[in-house]
């Protein structure tokens, strides 16, 4: 007898057992989430593994919400108190999905604490797993390295997954200072009395435990050494490992600690044994005592020199900073890398970054009133210091600011404020959207000559904008 054909009303692909949410048994919390993503998101969990639950019940493994207080109204807080279900934001299903792999669970866990408030804890305070070094098995990786750093994580509220998806832009001014991630601090945010706290209280900003800064500062020179020796692969490989490791809320004592975590694979795995039992990474030294490797490197750090040139001027016979002073074949953008090297080498307080910031939003509302001027990366999710300031311009209506940028940066200059251009493209024409404007130079702190890197790059789309905040610009 011939096999029944399958009936054409059930088009949904098969489930996975080998599937990414394998072994997960999910419970949902529909409130606040749109009935389309909510289905979508069904549809996604069962085809890769999952199970879903209608009831709450012991054998659940995840219960997914928008935030505490729409999982509180369902489930009552002393049986999510003893249950072993992981309690996490639906953001987290949105980023492993668009990632195709599973994202580190214990940054998006909801908090129970004081009255059921949603905040995400990023240390994973859920009182149901006391043991914050205990973490589910998954791989997982980060954004690529041009976009710089990162993947998208919470760069927009979970209650506004429904706003984005539905288009509905509303206004990015609203949408910025909404951004709740647990790595940055919106510009208005509020503490437990719901008093405005304003940006400069740093106590309201995330910053990552960095428990194992004897880790990731070895990392982080691998990661320019690679770059400089053109090796993309592996520089990205430690630029992945250091934003995981930043966040750990216990010191690393054996590489057993992090073999799930996601970008710590098994050569990784050694290196951080390696540096916890000795100290130092072998590696490295080898690197640091290699002069073709150290030239390259140094080359490398001068803005404008890439791999291939930082080889071909070694190759000419250089092998100082001084010994470049006198090449010919620099650009005008190298030379002004070359001439403030040790300037752009420093890195920015944060304080520094913050009132610069503010002097840039003021005068871009003189040019353009609603416009909006934005610092992003490492300042945006919370670091103490910047290498520089990556800046994204938009507008409440998306489109007003094209052909903003000139003036902006004229008026800048005119007040000493930029001091020499690296890269100045025009393409767009005011009015219309037939190109993206970019400029890289070199600012001044008002009332001093040390120089630093800054970077304009404005944005039409809201969302673009969100994502240009948080992950393009480090």
């Amino acid at each position: 007898m011939a096999p029944k054909s399958t009936s054409k009303k059930d088009k949904s692909p098969p489930s996975d057992p080998d599937g990414m949410f394998s072994g997960m048994v999910v419970f949902l919390i529909e409130t606040g989430v749109q009935s389309r993503r909510l289905q979508i998101w069904k549809q996604k969990l069962v085809q890769m593994g999952a199970k879903i639950e209608e009831r709450f019940s012991k054998n659940v493994t995840h219960v997914f919400a928008i935030d505490a207080n729409s999982l509180l109204q369902k489930v009552d807080r002393e049986r999510l108190t003893r249950s072993k279900a992981k309690l996490l934001a639906y953001q987290w299903l949105e980023d492993s999905l668009t990632k195709g792999e599973k994202e580190f669970e214990d940054l998006y866990v909801l908090s129970l604490q004081s009255g059921g408030g949603g905040s995400l804890s990023p240390k994973a305070d859920n009182g149901s797993h006391p043991n914050s070094s205990e973490i589910t098995p998954k791989k997982g990786r980060s954004s690529a390295e041009d976009a710089k750093n990162a993947s998208p994580r919470h760069m927009i509220d979970a209650k506004d997954l429904a706003v984005v998806d539905s288009r509905d832009t509303k206004s990015a001014s609203s949408l910025a200072s909404r951004s709740s991630s647990p790595e940055v601090a919106s510009p208005e945010v509020i503490d437990s009395h719901n008093k405005p706290v304003g940006t400069s209280d740093s106590s309201s900003l995330y910053k990552p435990p960095d428990l194992n800064r004897n880790i990731t500062q070895i990392f982080g020179k691998l990661i320019n050494i690679y770059r400089a020796l053109g090796d993309d692969r592996r520089s990205f490989s430690y630029y992945k490992a250091i934003p995981v490791i930043e966040k750990l809320p216990f010191k690393i004592e054996s590489a057993n600690q992090v073999k799930h975590l996601p970008a710590i694979g098994k050569s990784m795995q050694d290196h951080i044994q390696e540096i916890v039992t000795t100290g130092k990474l072998s590696k490295l030294e080898h690197f640091e005592k290699d002069e073709k490797v150290k030239t390259i490197s140094l080359f490398g750090e001068v803005w404008g020199i890439g791999p291939a040139t930082a080889l071909k001027l070694y190759e000419k016979g250089h092998r100082t900073l001084d010994d470049l002073r006198n090449e010919d074949s620099l650009t005008h953008s190298q030379r002004l890398g070359l001439k403030y090297f040790d300037d752009i080498q420093s890195r920015i307080p944060r304080h520094e970054v913050e009132e610069m910031e503010r002097l840039l939003q003021k005068i871009g509302e003189e040019i353009l009133p609603s416009v909006i001027v934005v610092c992003g990366g490492s300042y945006r999710r919370g670091k103490s210091s910047c290498g520089d300031m990556d800046v994204v311009i938009t507008h409440a209506d998306g489109k007003s600011h094209i052909g903003f940028l000139p003036k902006f940066v004229k008026r800048l200059k005119d007040m000493k404020f930029l001091r020499e251009d690296l890269v100045f493209s025009v393409h767009s024409t005011e009015g219309t959207d037939s190109g993206v404007d970019t400029y890289f130079g070199i600012c001044t702190y008002p009332g001093r000559e040390l120089r630093h890197r800054i970077d304009f790059k404005p944005l039409t789309s809201v969302v673009r904008c969100i994502q240009g905040i948080y992950m393009h610009l480090d």
